[in-house]
């Protein structure tokens, strides 16, 4: 219980200190894409944000890779190496550069340059940087000059190459001034390899030396022991005569085995010296003598007890392995006329040579021996004087480092100063996002594609499901350029429809460096784009199952028009053998049916008129009105409950992100990163098309006179009607009888009137 109280306490603490405000500290925040987003503009607000309650923070880490910032920038800030920039990371690398700067605000210009009145003269880490960033100055000819740009701090091959030390523990040859010395260190990184000095030549650190002497002593030793009469039992030749040995012996051990087989039963003579249908199999190919097939089989022919020939009869893909064992193992040891081998013979041999073969598995100190044994006894010999000569360099090297480290350093600070403000603009908050002068670190470039151009654009390493939450219409494209670069990227569109953008269509994909890519679509997360396509939605969907249905039938009937001529070819040309089949009558059923059928549409149509007719003209199109808002209402409002839920997280989510905050793309901010083709204010437009379908321009102005007529027509009928009461087609009867019907209304209304006027006052109550 103690311990989990002290862990509780410890967690308590550790909230405590990341979140406490600093009461002297006044923060601001703006409201930027429906989230309130903290404002970072001043050293002040550097040095404080650690103290800022990072739930207020847009994100809480991002990837090392796929942004568009200097990675080297990026694994600087990323200390330990994981591949993701995390908060507390962020702060530390604030906590660094403070003391390093005058203020920690010159962070926040974004430039790649720093003026030298910049460093912080106060603190022992600034006076080393500003120290190194004029030697920088001074190596590179600008000793008076005051500020330091990136491009001058990279360049530290240039200013390493004219020092011999320069502090990262590595000498190379010409850090020695004795030609001995010289030497050693390049015999030392032929044998070792060489690490990478930071005046780009290739050296040797402490390690290497000690690795090198220690294998050059135990090579030594090993090569003297090899030397010995026991270990060399045929003299020179021993070396041959194991390569010879060790060539052989699985498959010599192996035909002794079946030897051995044979004599304990001959019965598996023809199984130990292979099938006749192996043989077979084997004919039937183009043979080789070194073919695998061939190897495979036994060394010459088993016969029980019998020695294992040497140079005839024997299998021919090992015919010349057999032939350097007798020449360089058999004839130095029984004699060159000895040309078969029996197995304690080979037994025999395999001994003579046993404490070679020990010797050489035992090899030490492989690492040198290219240099040669005489070389390596040379330097061992002045060892006791070369040994400490190269440690000495080496100290000499490291006592620079602090100086070469404050170099180091200087880059680093250039490199905050020109991509912190970025980063934080895309990790505290995203300002960037919603700039409209700004691309957003995480935002690749530009798609073209549908007459539209969208920037929401993301590299990504595939499809995530997750992206879909965002409810944003994605379009997952593969992106190449000529030499074979390739990438993937996610597309959001914002404005528009999606009717035209479906998977195989191409577009251009512009990154940011401006270089163009092939871009094709190759998956969609579908999400509704904006109002406008849903309000359309119903009856595009509604054409398109008409087109749908229109073409179903149309295939159903050339299926069936083919069939029919196919009968009437089979029939005409059977025709003496068929008679002619009568006339197929029409059921009276069927034509009752399509009668109540029409007369059921009739009567609804009827209805629908009538009713039309009873409204006033201004009632009409509020009627169109009111029935295209029932039809697009629901996938309207289904629409702007997931254009209002429109979220950047999901997407940043799905690509290695830990976003804290909803970033929401809304309406008219969709409209910003999606832009849809639109003409110059200045350009001219010709109207007239070379190739208009000039019949079909002429019926299209013809359908709309006929409506407009149409439209004029009803209004005035109906106009005519509330003026008589009647249409004007109506017959004679009815405009009598309507009259007669106003006359008698007219009559009664003056009646009442007249009795109305003609009925005493009552009188008043008296007062009480």
């Amino acid at each position: 219980m103690d311990c989990l109280a002290a862990k509780a306490r410890a967690v308590s603490l550790s909230k405590n200190t990341m979140t406490s405000p600093v009461p002297s500290h006044v923060w601001k925040f703006f409201r930027i894409g429906g989230l309130d987003q903290v404002a970072i503009e001043t050293g002040a607000d550097l040095l404080a944000l650690k103290h800022l309650d990072q739930k207020l923070w847009v994100a809480l880490s991002c990837p090392v890779k796929g942004l568009e910032l200097d990675e080297k920038t990026l694994a600087l800030i990323d200390t330990d190496k994981d591949g993701r920039i995390r908060a507390p990371e962020l702060l530390a690398a604030i906590d660094w550069a403070a003391p390093h700067l005058a203020d920690v605000g010159a962070l926040l210009k974004g430039r790649d340059t720093l003026a030298l009145a910049a460093f912080n003269t106060a603190t022992p880490e600034g006076k080393a940087v500003l120290t190194s960033a004029r030697r920088i100055l001074a190596s590179l000819g600008k000793p008076d000059a005051t500020e330091i740009s990136l491009a001058e701090a990279i360049d530290t091959v240039r200013l390493f190459s004219t020092t011999k030390f320069n502090g990262d523990g590595v000498i190379t040859p010409d850090s020695a001034t004795d030609d001995a010395l010289k030497l050693l260190i390049a015999d030392i990184v032929a044998a070792l390899g060489g690490l990478t000095d930071r005046s780009g030549g290739s050296g040797i650190d402490q390690g290497r030396i000690d690795s090198f002497f220690a294998d050059a002593t135990a090579f030594a030793a090993w090569s003297d022991k090899g030397a010995s009469p026991d270990v060399l039992t045929l003299g020179a030749g021993t070396a041959a005569a194991l390569a010879a040995v060790q060539a052989v012996r699985a498959k010599v051990d192996d035909y002794f085995s079946r030897s051995r087989l044979a004599a304990y039963d001959a019965r598996a003579l023809a199984a130990l010296n292979r099938g006749e249908s192996d043989y077979l199999a084997l004919a039937a190919q183009d043979l080789s003598i070194a073919a695998r097939e061939v190897a495979g089989f036994p060394l010459a022919r088993i016969v029980a007890g019998q020695p294992l020939p040497l140079l005839v009869a024997v299998n021919p893909a090992w015919s010349d392995a057999l032939v350097a064992l007798h020449r360089d193992a058999v004839a130095p040891v029984f004699g060159a006329a000895k040309t078969d081998l029996a197995e304690s013979e080979w037994a025999a041999l395999k001994a003579k040579i046993a404490a070679y073969e020990t010797w050489a598995a035992a090899k030490a100190g492989a690492s040198v021996e290219k240099l040669g044994l005489d070389r390596v006894k040379s330097i061992l010999a002045s060892a006791a004087a070369l040994q400490p000569a190269l440690t000495a360099l080496i100290a000499q090297d490291k006592a620079l480092d602090p100086e070469f480290t404050a170099i180091s350093s200087v880059e680093k600070l250039l490199r905050f100063a020109r991509d912190f403000r970025a980063l934080l603009n895309n990790f505290v908050n995203f300002f960037d996002f919603y700039s409209p002068d700004h691309f957003a670190v995480f935002q690749a470039g530009t798609l073209f594609l549908d007459s539209r151009s969208t920037e929401f654009c993301i590299q990504v390493p595939g499809p995530n499901p997750l992206a879909a939450m965002s409810k944003a219409y994605i379009a997952y494209c593969d992106c190449k350029r000529i030499g074979g670069a390739t990438m993937k990227i996610a597309a959001c569109f914002t404005q528009g429809d999606s009717d035209y953008l479906f998977v195989g269509r191409n577009g251009v994909f512009y990154d940011r460096q401006g270089q163009d890519w092939d871009a094709t679509i190759t998956s969609i997360a579908d999400n509704p784009i904006s109002i406008r396509q849903a309000f359309w939605s119903p009856y595009k969907k509604f054409v398109r199952l008409i087109e749908e249905q229109v073409a179903k039938r149309a295939a159903a009937a050339d299926a069936e028009a083919s069939n029919q001529l196919a009968s009437v070819a089979d029939a005409t040309a059977n025709a003496d053998k068929k008679a002619r089949a009568e006339s197929k009558k029409i059921d009276i059923g069927t034509v009752a049916a399509l009668g109540v059928a029409v007369g059921a549409i009739g009567g609804a149509l009827g209805a629908v008129a009538t009713n039309l007719a009873k409204l006033s003209p201004l009632q009409l199109p509020l009627v169109l009105v009111g029935l295209m808002t029932a039809v697009s209402l629901p996938s309207m409002l289904i629409a702007w409950l997931k254009l209002r839920q429109r979220n950047l997280g999901p997407i940043l989510e799905g690509n290695g992100w830990a976003i804290n905050g909803r970033v929401k793309i809304n309406i008219p901010f969709g409209t910003k990163l999606t832009e849809r083709a639109l003409l110059p204010a200045n350009a001219k437009r010709d109207l007239t098309d070379p190739y208009e379908d000039k019949e079909a321009a002429r019926q299209r102005k013809a359908a709309v006179i006929l409506a407009v007529l149409l439209a004029i027509a009803s209004v005035w009928i109906r106009v005519n009607h509330n003026r008589h009461g009647y249409y004007f087609w109506a017959s004679e009867e009815t405009k009598v009888q309507v009259l007669q019907q106003r006359a008698d209304t007219a009559r009664k209304a003056s009646a009442l009137k007249a009795s109305a006027s003609a009925t005493p006052e009552t009188p008043a109550a008296p007062a009480k």
